[in-house]
Formats: structure tokens, sequence, C-alpha cells
């Protein structure tokens, strides 16, 4: 059947189940929205109010569902504007689709107007680019592109069109989409054998997840596993929800703002069983120093990874959960008393702490944990913010946090609880913030007003640039440069001005009175909390220093 490229697009969405885009229009895409409004029962596109907007709530929508997010815009700088959103996904392993438009083929390299080799541009931050110059190359190409964006380690892939494409028309069948998932590999059943051997013969095993476990579904055979070894766990700040975090066996988070019952453990552990982790700098510390004690396996999708920052003494590269399915088969039950008593004696002797006489960021992110019994879908922007609420809230279920962890991007959180409500409609969303973070997007409050979404926004003002003033506080002698926030904007009024209801909150009395009233309330609200401006992250790991020779609070 000859049909027009721009609807073709919109078909080929529809063949791999799409039901939901986040976009901004613009010239050059504009035979695409014309489509969309013939398929407007079919797909629901929200316009955000930023294209960077639409990058992250297409992550959002992804990290909540696992499904895979598609955003699009328009050439020049729509598109570029997408570039932080890309970048923020393959740091994280995250399936995204971006669409975006470009001018003619004759124009292309012309400097034509609103023109940009956004294929060039996005190359090192994407799993794959295309650009298609004809209708032809459409559907095979989308096809492609959500196949790769999901299958073995996720990640986002950007397709431009032309505006030849989408004008054009051609001969289009629909095909019902091959199955999307990790590719079929074939571990050795001798490394099976081998990891078993290891684990039978270790006497202080740690299980160390990351966000690899909740790409792959894993934490139903990785119950199964942690029990059947009898070891303690712990995680990266992506994989917080493959294990429940409420379980006596979780030991807190790994690394700089871990806790010293994980960090110490994994210090002084004979095995470390690190599944679908990178091992990132903020959480081996000094390298030559981590799990100095420890024999490693690492369980990994991407065999790059294998070796890439820690050297490893067995590496299975594999789906997570098909490894670990493998393993459980064959394991035999594990017994490790005085292990798990000498980590759950490091958890009772170094508990997280803060002080209780005052309205603090970890008693307010403690006070809703408690209030929702841990079953929010919280959202993150980055910084302070961030790290109490993976420190202070306890995450269930996969899916259930989500934060920008290796891009670190400020500006993410707004757009991405947008993305996770859209995709949870029956679920609490709430997002934490800092007074800097949700400036870098608050425009997206219009967005959360149009669509009448009940997301619950708390601000944790401390009127500063929280994480860099902690860093000057500590290592640069109190040089507050350029990260004292004082300017003359009310967050408050700023949220009622684009439709959603604002409160501000300066003492713990008014909060425990409000709490309830505010996050049960209908539609959405920001929540101003006033905290103390010199409020710091504990414990915390100097960058570069060894995992258990950590700062505690009542050290300072």
């Amino acid at each position: 059947m000859l049909t027009k490229g721009s609807d073709i697009v919109v078909e080929s969405l529809l063949e791999q189940g799409v039901d939901t885009i986040f976009g901004y229009p613009g010239g050059a895409i504009l035979e695409v929205y014309d489509s969309l409004y013939k398929y407007q029962d079919k797909i629901h596109h929200v316009l955000t109010s930023h294209e960077q907007g639409a990058s992250h709530a297409a992550d959002g929508y992804a990290r909540a569902t696992g499904k895979v997010g598609v955003c699009m815009a328009t050439s020049g700088p729509g598109a570029t504007n997408l570039v932080t959103g890309i970048a923020t996904a393959m740091m994280d392993s995250i399936p995204l689709v971006a669409l975006t438009a470009n001018v003619g083929v004759n124009a292309l390299g012309k400097d034509a107007f609103q023109e940009i080799d956004i294929k060039g541009v996005t190359i090192p931050i994407t799993k794959h680019n295309f650009i298609c110059k004809s209708p032809e190359e459409l559907a095979p190409t989308i096809r492609k592109a959500f196949q790769i964006a999901k299958e073995g380690r996720p990640g986002p892939v950007l397709v431009d069109m032309t505006k030849n494409a989408t004008v054009g028309s051609c001969e289009y069948t629909k095909k019902v989409p091959d199955v999307i998932g990790s590719r079929n590999y074939t571990f050795p059943t001798s490394s099976i054998k081998k990891a078993v051997e290891m684990i039978e013969a270790s006497e202080k095993p740690f299980v160390f997840v990351g966000g690899g476990c909740i790409a792959s579904q894993t934490s139903a055979p990785l119950k199964e596993f942690v029990e059947k070894i009898d070891a303690p766990v712990t995680d990266t700040l992506m994989g917080k929800g493959a294990y429940d975090g409420t379980n006596p066996r979780y030991a807190g988070m790994l690394g700089m703002h871990g806790t010293k019952a994980s960090n110490i453990g994994v210090s002084e552990c004979d095995l470390l069983i690190a599944i679908g982790v990178r091992f990132s700098d903020r959480i081996t510390g000094n390298v030559d120093t981590f799990a100095k004690n420890a024999k490693i396996i690492h369980i990994d999708v991407d065999d790059a990874e294998i070796d890439k920052n820690v050297p490893v003494d067995l590496g299975i590269v594999g789906d997570a959960k098909d490894v670990i399915e493998a393993i459980n088969l064959t394991l035999t039950q594990q017994n490790h008393p005085g292990w798990m008593k000498e980590i759950r004696t490091l958890k009772d002797r170094y508990p997280l702490t803060y002080d209780q006489s005052r309205l603090t960021g970890p008693y307010v992110i403690e006070q809703i944990d408690n209030f929702t019994d841990s079953q929010a879908i919280i959202t993150t922007e980055v910084g302070q913010n961030q790290m109490w609420a993976a420190q202070y809230y306890h995450y269930r279920r996969p899916r259930q946090f989500l934060s920008s962890g290796g891009l670190g991007t400020m500006g993410f959180g707004l757009p991405a609880a947008i993305g996770a409500k859209l995709a949870n409609p029956d679920k609490k969303v709430v997002l934490f913030t800092g007074d800097g973070s949700i400036m870098m997007n608050c425009q997206e409050f219009a967005t959360v007003a149009d669509y009448n979404l009940d997301i619950k926004v708390v601000v944790l003002n401390n009127h500063m640039l929280g994480m860099v003033a902690q860093w000057q506080r500590m290592f640069y002698n109190h040089h507050y440069s350029h990260s004292v926030l004082r300017g003359k904007t009310d967050l408050v009024k700023l949220a009622q001005a684009m439709g959603v209801n604002g409160y501000r909150i300066d003492n713990k009395t008014t909060f425990n009175e409000q709490l309830a009233n505010y996050i049960n309330s209908d539609g959405a609200c920001l929540i101003d909390i006033l905290i103390p401006d010199e409020e710091n992250v504990f414990p915390m790991v100097p960058a570069g220093g060894r995992l258990d020779q950590m700062v505690l609070e009542a050290e300072q």
C-alpha cells in the first residue's frame, strides 16, 4: 500500500506498541505532527515545555516501565535540546528512541535554516544512530532502532529523518515486530561451575547489585540466590529496588555516600559477587584498595565492562537473570551465621544518623517514606537531595527509584516524574529536588498542570547548590564560590504561576501537621521546605579514598 513517509513513522511506532510520545513540534517535523493529528486516538503525544523535558520524560517513562521511551523534536535547536537527555539515558543504559527531523537532502551540508548534523553530534552518546533520506528507509530503520535500544545492554538510539523521507511516499506493509529482549548469550557451563565453586569456598560472601539487575528483571532469582548463599546485599544508586531495601540482609548502598556496614563489609569480604554493575569511581573509591581481601565474580551483559575498572577473578558475560538462574540450579545451600552476625553488628553500630532536633532533608525523606509505606515511585534531581533519597527512602521493588546516576543531570527529576506518572497513573509519584536543580527545568511545571498530573514536588531548600557547597566546606575552606542561592525567585509563586499549588514549610511542627494533607491532596503540588544551609550528606568517602575510611557526621 502506497503510504506517506510521515504516516509510516507513526505506523512503525504503533507496530512497536508505542502509546505515548514526548515531544515539541517545529518546521522540519511538521509532516510527522500532521500524521500524529490523524492518529491521536491511538498515540498520546505529550507536549512538554522544552525538548530537554521531552527527552527526560521519555527516559522516566522507560525507567518506570522497562519499555522503550520515545521522544521527538524538530531540526536544529530542537534536536540539540535532546542531547542532554540522550546522554543521560546512555550513561544509565536506558532504552530510548529519539526521532528528529532535518532539512531536505539537497540542503544537507549547506547551512540551511535550522540544519544540524544531529547524527554526527550524537555518535558518542547513542548505542547507534541513523539518518533516513527516503521514505523507503523509515520503517526498517525504526524497527531496527527499537531492537537496538532494547536488546543486550539497553541504551538510546537516534533516528534523524530528512524532509524527503517524511514528505515522500512508498509501499508500506505492516510487520509484527520481533521479540525484543536480551541477545541469546550462551555462557559456558564451566563459568557457572567455577562460580559455584568460588561461592561454596567462600566464608564471607557479599552480593553487589546494580542497574543491570533491573534491566534484566533479575529480582526474583536474585532473592533466591541471596538466600542460598546466605549473604548480605549492597547496591549501587542505579540498582536500588532490585533487592528489597527492607530485607534484613540489605546492608545499604555502597560507595561514596554508602553505609559503613556495606563499605566495611565489602572491604572485609572474601568474595564479592557483582551483578550488572559498572564499578564506577563513586562506588570503588581508591580502586587499588577496593575489596582488597576478596575474589570478585562479575556478571554483566556487556563484555566491555569485564575488567574495565576493576580486575576480576571470574567474568561471566550474559543476561544477569539467565546467569543467576543457572547458578541457582546447581548451588547448594550455604550457611554463614558468623558473617551475617558481623554485618548485622556493623549495621547496628553504624546506622544512618542525622540531627533530630531540626527540620532536615533526611527527616523529611524518612517521614515521607513512612507515610507512603515505601511504595511511592521516587524521582530525584542530582546532589544532596539525590543522596538523601537513596539513603532514607526504602525501595521495595524495581523501577521505583528514578535518578540520573552516571551523568548526574540536574533538571532530570521533574520531567522524569512526568514520564513516570503517565506510565503509572495509579501510583503515587514524589520528586525530591533541591532549590538549584528545580530551576533547571522548572518550565515543566506547566506540563504537569496542563496534563493534570498528580506529582508531589518536595524541594529541600537550603539556599545553596547543596553538594557543591558541601565540597567547598570540606575541601575548599568554606569558599562558597557561586554556590549560594539567595535570588529573588519565590518557588511557591513560580509553581502557582504555572498552575501548580505551592506551599512553604520552615519548621518540624508544621511539617508534621501538614504532611498528610499535602501528600494526599488532589493534583500536583510543590512543597518548599526550608532546611539548614550548611547541612551535609554523611557518611562520605572523600574522592579517591578507601571505602573503609569514611567520614561520619559524629566525626565533624
